[in-house]
């Protein structure tokens, strides 16, 4: 099972990190000025990771893959690292689907 992460950044908003069970990062939220705002954000993944036409695939100017995940009303709430091939990036949209709707909250900010 993964776990978000929510964590403070220098500018003092508030971001969290979905992590697979193997530690590793697989989506990663925009800055979030209230830690209640993070945790809606964190409340959308869990709702539309599922759905896979909320995933908008792409490649980054170096040529690397990446995906960003959207709410319904197309904001983007996650974007996830850079993979080198679409069958890494695709794995990855895999690993959000299977990890985020029941993954624990470990808010470390």
């Amino acid at each position: 099972m993964g776990t978000f992460e929510i964590t403070k950044r220098t500018n003092g908003d508030f971001q969290f990190t979905l992590k697979a069970s193997n530690g590793e990062c697989i989506l990663t939220s925009e800055g979030y000025t209230t830690k209640a705002g993070c945790q809606n954000g964190i409340d959308s993944v869990r709702t539309n990771a599922p759905n896979d036409s909320r995933y908008d695939r792409k490649v980054a100017v170096n040529g690397d893959y990446y995906f960003n995940l959207r709410a319904a009303n197309g904001e983007v709430i996650g974007t996830s690292e850079l993979y080198e091939s679409t069958a890494g990036r695709d794995t990855g949209i895999d690993s959000v689907k299977t990890n985020a709707p029941l993954a624990t909250v470990a808010d470390l900010s």
